[in-house]
């Protein structure tokens, strides 16, 4: 009774299994789905003012043959905040993701955007960076690692 049973779960794990791996084949091969080509993926600030602008902008390009929806941004921290567009961008379109970093916070930073979308890579990681200079009136309250 015991090999029967045995045998019976060793064959059904391997149906599951091979179903499982059908699936992600499957979903997996789209040659028509959308791709999001960025210019670049890294934006450097440099060396910048204190309460300097902190706005800079990621473009990008849907490379695919179908629509490209972004269905979410999200900064490594509150200091880092994205904005993208809401609709689809179509095949060949371009657009932008927006990202507003806090210069109120003194020092060296590097802070990532995770961009998902429905491109052949659902996930994409972006990075900004630079230092800003200390507050001239010296009175800074906010350090550049949180």
């Amino acid at each position: 009774m015991k090999k029967i049973i045995l045998t019976l779960a060793i064959a059904l794990g391997g149906i599951l299994s091979s179903h499982a791996q059908d699936a992600k084949i499957e979903t997996a091969i789209n040659p028509n789905a959308a791709e999001i080509s960025f210019e670049t993926e890294v934006i450097d600030y440099g060396t910048i003012e204190h309460n300097a602008d902190g706005n800079r902008e990621f473009k990008f390009k849907n490379t695919g043959k179908e629509p490209l929806i972004i269905t979410n941004c999200q900064g490594s921290c509150g200091c880092t905040v994205p904005t993208w567009p809401k609709e689809p961008i179509k095949p060949g379109a371009s657009a932008s993701i927006k990202v507003k970093y806090a210069t109120d916070r003194v020092g060296a930073f590097e802070k990532t955007v995770t961009v998902s979308s429905n491109g052949k890579t659902a996930s994409k990681i972006l990075k900004i960076k630079g230092v800003v200079k200390p507050d001239p009136s010296g009175t800074t309250t906010t350090p550049a690692g949180h």
